[in-house]
């Protein structure tokens, strides 16, 4: 498998993604769970789980992909895919870290970029 970091990446993603639902699930049930269901803290802490498993899928499927790739294609998947669901939480805890959306963003942009023109 040419991109096997990236596979492994992917799944781990998928377990931290499946791991910190858990954790938030035990919350959930609570109206003043992190601010309410609508609070900025929340819907954070929800994007950063869903992130987590988005961008692991994304990594798996980068993986198995038999298209030749350019080098750097791989490991930008794997930092956006650390990155993003890393800032959401993190905003999620304060908020300034928001101006930080823009390293991920970035990065995975990149990545998309440079796999498109291989």
């Amino acid at each position: 498998m040419p991109h096997a970091i990236n596979w492994y990446a992917g799944w781990m993603m998928i377990l931290g993604g499946a791991v910190s639902g858990a954790a938030l699930g035990l919350g959930f049930g609570r109206e003043d769970f992190l601010g309410g269901y609508s609070s900025w803290r929340r819907r954070l802490a929800r994007l950063g789980h869903i992130a987590l498993i988005a961008l692991g899928l994304l990594n798996i499927v980068f993986a198995i992909s038999p298209v030749v790739v350019r080098p750097l294609s791989g490991p930008l998947l794997i930092f956006g895919g650390v990155a993003m669901p890393a800032i959401c939480f993190l905003s999620a805890w304060k908020k300034s870290f928001k101006k930080l959306f823009f390293i991920p963003v970035a990065t995975l942009m990149a990545a998309v970029i440079l796999i498109l023109l291989s």
